[in-house]
């Protein structure tokens, strides 16, 4: 590939990832892509088939960014401190990444037509190792006893809520106010008094 063919095709993925976050895979068109990435609809054809090979790149260069940060908790870590690292890291790219977690969350709503092999491999063999090792903290009595599942689908769902639902956290908080800001140390407290064993 060369130089211009690797620029346009990032042009592309860039733009995608736009409209795809914000009008979700139904909504959006080749027109829209090829207008946000300031190309002729031809010219993104000639890099993607079509939109669906565009939001399957999008979603295959995703799945392992999101799934990092749960990766990176280690049985030889302090439980808690693992645990908030998690949380954090989530948090932080809540604030890093909003479209990436609604291209995410769009997809997971619509049934997960082109992610659901990979949620039920992949993303369920990660989970269950990683609920086996804070079942094991727990049994060491160093973690509150906590069902290890739910306590990582309320890490998602209390950290991609701020990117996910960004319109109506703003909406609420009013003007002036950084949601991330006041998100943080709650969280801290909440998780922290969570898994005090």
């Amino acid at each position: 590939m060369t130089r211009i063919q690797k620029v346009n095709r990032g042009k592309i993925l860039e733009a995608a990832l736009d409209v795809f976050s914000a009008h979700g895979f139904r909504g959006a068109t080749l027109d829209q892509i090829a207008a946000e990435a300031g190309l002729s609809k031809p010219n993104v054809l000639y890099y993607f088939p079509s939109k669906e090979a565009i939001h399957e790149a999008l979603l295959e260069g995703l799945l392992d960014i999101w799934l990092a940060p749960l990766r990176a908790i280690s049985a030889e870590g302090e439980p808690r401190e693992e645990i908030m690292r998690y949380m954090r890291r989530k948090l932080e790219m809540s604030r890093e990444m909003p479209r990436e977690s609604r291209l995410f969350a769009n997809e997971v709503l619509q049934g997960a037509p082109r992610m659901g092999a990979e949620l039920s491999t992949d993303l369920k063999t990660l989970v269950d190792e990683k609920a086996r090792i804070i079942e094991g903290w727990i049994a060491e009595g160093r973690l509150a006893p906590v069902d290890p599942h739910h306590l990582i689908f309320s890490i998602w769902a209390l950290t991609q809520h701020y990117a996910d639902f960004d319109t109506q956290v703003r909406a609420v908080l009013g003007p002036g106010k950084e949601p991330l800001e006041g998100a943080a140390p709650f969280l801290d407290l909440l998780f922290a008094r969570l898994l005090a064993p």
